[in-house]
């Protein structure tokens, strides 16, 4: 009887992920979700828990889950999560944000990790990723190297990144194939993306198009 009542409750946990690839729009989202006045994890504490996720310690990060309603970026973004989520909670939306192609996903999240620790031009060096204190000291190496893959003489490797991209992508739509209505796919570029996301969450719209965000261009 324990048991069931057990299985009611996770069932009835209505959580919301966004599960694109960090630079496919999900700080758009962000904003789509905050004017509906949906909770959303705290983006710092979340981040921390990266190694967590190449540890496929998924306990710690449904624990995080409790904390609020939508979540976004690292770890939900990463490959496998969205897996162990759909798993733990059956009933949930997920976003899967995406580029216009992976060329310009990748010219994009290459000159946003330039901004944030390099020059602004080229990408970011082994050293200059160990040495980079977001969030913790080594994030930014441990997630270009846990995530990508790439040796360490040619980190932002561009053919490397854009498979892994485009393979996160087909593994998400493939593993949804089956119960299509717990996934959207989305193009923040799209304007009539904004009425089909409005209409996946039951939410009335509030804009005509996406409130879009722009988080490169507010870093200093």
């Amino acid at each position: 009887m324990l048991n069931n009542l057990k299985n009611v409750g996770k069932k009835k946990q209505n959580k919301i992920f966004c599960i694109g690839f960090n630079k496919t729009g999900t700080t758009t989202i962000e904003k789509v979700l905050k004017d509906f006045n949906i909770k959303l994890g705290n983006q710092k504490e979340a981040e921390v828990l990266l190694p967590n996720w190449y540890d496929r310690d998924f306990k710690a990060i449904f624990n995080y889950v409790k904390s609020a309603t939508a979540f976004q970026d690292i770890p939900f973004s990463l490959p496998y999560t969205f897996i162990a989520l759909e798993q733990e909670f059956p009933n949930a939306k997920f976003i899967l944000t995406v580029r216009d192609n992976e060329e310009q996903w990748y010219n994009s999240i290459s000159k946003f990790h330039s901004k944030l620790w390099s020059d602004g031009i080229n990408t970011p060096q082994i050293e200059e990723l160990k040495n980079a204190t977001y969030r913790y000291k080594g994030l930014a190496y441990e997630y270009i190297k846990q995530v990508y893959n790439t040796p360490d003489e040619d980190l932002y490797n561009k053919s490397i990144l854009m498979k892994t991209y485009n393979n996160h992508n087909n593994l998400v739509k493939d593993y949804f194939r089956a119960n299509p209505e717990k996934l959207i796919v989305i193009n923040t570029s799209n304007k009539a993306d904004y009425f089909r996301l409005c209409d996946f969450l039951k939410e009335k719209p509030l804009h005509d198009n996406f409130p879009w965000e722009n988080k490169t261009s507010d870093i200093k």
